[in-house]
């Protein structure tokens, strides 16, 4: 039986730190703010697993409060989602991303993005979407205080 997850991530962005979206470091005068890298695309994709598999969020499974996160790569939070299907006898059907932000321009990086995703979780490259699109200089992603992403998965669960 299929079972779908949604997953929705934000961070603000801050002068210092590093931008990574999707895996890939992208030039940019601020990155985002968070325990971990604050990767808001790989985030989103971990919490649409998790929720398909009925397994909690990714702050149930990294708590922002355990040291061992400090900083660590998202790749590590989706490769444990799909460690979690794998141990549910579940695949993962398909992944569909979409990330808000005003700046950076974002469509030179997407095609690494995509191939860094896909590494993660072990899928072909084909199961996973991967979309940007601005906020229209509206709120604080418009005002270029944040990055959200959001994404859902399609995941095929034994009964």
């Amino acid at each position: 039986m299929v079972h779908v997850g949604i997953g929705y991530d934000v961070h603000p962005l801050v002068e210092g730190r590093k931008l990574i979206l999707g895996g890939v470091e992208i030039p940019h005068a601020k990155g985002l703010d968070g325990h971990s890298d604050a990767d808001v695309v790989m985030h989103a994709i971990c919490d649409a697993i998790l929720g398909a598999l009925g397994e909690g969020d990714i702050g149930h499974h990294f708590p922002n409060t355990d040291p061992r996160w400090k900083n660590a790569a998202s790749k590590i939070f989706l490769q444990e989602a799909a460690r979690q299907a794998t141990f549910h006898d579940a695949k993962i059907v398909n992944v569909d991303a979409t990330i808000v932000a005003q700046q950076p321009k974002l469509g030179p990086h997407m095609h690494a993005m995509k191939l860094h995703i896909s590494q993660a979780l072990g899928l072909n490259p084909k199961r996973v979407g991967i979309k940007a699109t601005t906020n229209e200089l509206l709120g604080f992603v418009g005002r270029g205080e944040g990055i959200a992403a959001m994404a859902v998965v399609a995941v095929d669960l034994p009964s």
